[in-house]
């Protein structure tokens, strides 16, 4: 290195940043110019975005619909999906997977046959929720409206009167022995075995219709497979099988 050089350099003299004042100690560190460019430049793009919103929100159409607005929801603050709701149950996934349409209708058949044997052995006489029968009976007069009997009507027992089926006769009362349960822990046993009845029938009679749309979405799934053109008319649910228009097509 030259005298020159070393000459110079022994005269130059390292730059410092001055500090704190001494009486500004509790203020902390002095900011330098840095600091402040740093500070500055956030303040001023915070600034910016939200002077942009601003504008877009005076701007904003108010009959403007984007899709996302019924497909989304909000939560904690923060815009989700919305889940679709299922058009088949789980249950019926895993049927339709692993039977076939057959083997679902064969199983439908006898479930609706055990249904037909269960309705003749009950006869829905006095099922829950039944639509209750009415039986009109014609007098010549108001006077006889009046002293109308029901019981002496039906020529049976006034305790008789409120039943709907085995519902004897006085004759009978009088010249035959009565047949079947008559005290009332049997009567009330009985009760217990046809109200017990009645609930397996309705089941079954669930459990044939779960059968029906079963084999319908089977079936339906089985006729889009053929390349034919085709329009879809009616949404599947969980309780009915999507409909579909097929283009008519003449048969060589």
């Amino acid at each position: 290195m030259s005298s020159f050089r070393k000459a110079l350099k022994s005269r130059q003299k390292n730059h410092h940043e001055r500090s704190q004042p001494g009486f500004r100690k509790t203020m902390g560190l002095l900011e330098k110019k840095k600091d402040y460019k740093l500070r500055a430049n956030d303040y001023h793009k915070k600034q910016n975005t939200l002077a942009a919103l601003r504008k877009k929100a005076l701007e904003k159409n108010p009959d403007e619909f984007y899709f996302n607005m019924i497909s989304t929801k909000l939560e904690d603050g923060v815009h989700v999906m919305k889940k679709p709701e299922e058009e088949v149950t789980e249950e019926q996934k895993k049927l339709m997977r692993s039977q076939d349409i057959r083997y679902v209708e064969m199983k439908r058949v006898a479930e609706a046959k055990k249904i037909e044997r269960l309705k003749g052995e009950l006869h829905l006489l006095d099922a829950e929720g039944k639509q209750k029968n009415k039986h009109t009976f014609f007098v010549d007069s108001k006077k006889e409206v009046q002293t109308f009997d029901l019981a002496s009507h039906l020529n049976t027992a006034p305790e008789l009167v409120n039943r709907v089926y085995n519902r004897p006769t006085l004759h009978t009362l009088e010249t035959k022995s009565i047949k079947g349960a008559v005290e009332p822990e049997n009567i009330m046993k009985l009760a217990r075995q046809r109200k017990h009845q009645y609930k397996i029938l309705s089941q079954r009679i669930d459990r044939e219709k779960k059968m029906f749309v079963i084999s319908q979405k089977i079936q339906t799934r089985k006729d889009l497979q053929d390349k034919n053109k085709k329009v879809k008319v009616k949404k599947e649910t969980q309780l009915t099988a999507a409909i579909y228009k097929f283009e008519s097509k003449r048969k060589r």
